[in-house]
């Protein structure tokens, strides 16, 4: 006898991080911390390599979280909140890099943050959208752009840790998701006429 389709999945279509813009805005992130390091930190040094991983693992965490969210949405939230420290481990970087080559780091107020925040607002935004600013501009001029990306990405990924949380603590992880589908599936099966 052929199996019946059940009403409720057990495992909830999952992936799909390439759509979000938390996942588009860490990407950006990681081409340019690849490029400003290349220009402005020696590649032999352990502190390119640290910032370099930090935005690699901005962006990676938040891939690997949206394809594990089909079995635990425990593991989702917490790759997502990696990603975000993360991004605050290379964010300390470069504010420190700033302060110690006497350099201003942007406030909020600054107008050339207003440009890059305007620019987080371009359709189809990519690393090409940054790129003038980063790899032809001054260390000053790169580093608060590379701030300003990086504040943009950590506010969407708080976004999103807040949406996951709710989500959870709403619907609940896998094991509920999996009691419900078996529930459902053996209504489904006791409402089957008897041969």
């Amino acid at each position: 006898m052929p199996c019946q389709p059940f009403p409720q999945r057990a495992i909830p279509p999952h992936g799909g991080y390439r759509k979000l813009k938390s996942y588009q805005m860490t990407e950006i992130v990681y081409d340019a911390t690849v490029a400003f390091c290349d220009r402005f930190i020696d590649r032999r040094s352990r502190t390119h390599d640290q910032m370099v991983q930090a935005a690699r693992s901005g962006r990676r965490n938040i891939a690997e979280g949206s394809r594990a969210s089909g079995t635990s949405r425990e593991t989702e939230l917490t790759l997502t909140n990696v990603a975000r420290s993360s991004l605050e481990e290379l964010l300390g970087d470069l504010e420190d890099l700033l302060r110690q080559r006497s350099l201003p780091q942007w406030p909020k107020e600054h107008p050339q943050a207003g440009a890059v925040r305007a620019l987080g607002s371009t359709p189809d935004r990519s690393y090409e959208t940054y790129r003038s600013r980063i790899e032809g501009g001054t260390l000053e001029l790169a580093a608060n752009t590379l701030i300003c990306v990086i504040h943009q990405a950590n506010t969407l990924l708080d976004q999103q840790l807040r949406h996951l949380e709710a989500r959870f603590l709403a619907e609940g992880g896998f094991r509920e998701a999996l009691s419900r589908a078996r529930l459902a599936a053996r209504e489904m099966q006791q409402k089957r006429p008897k041969p």
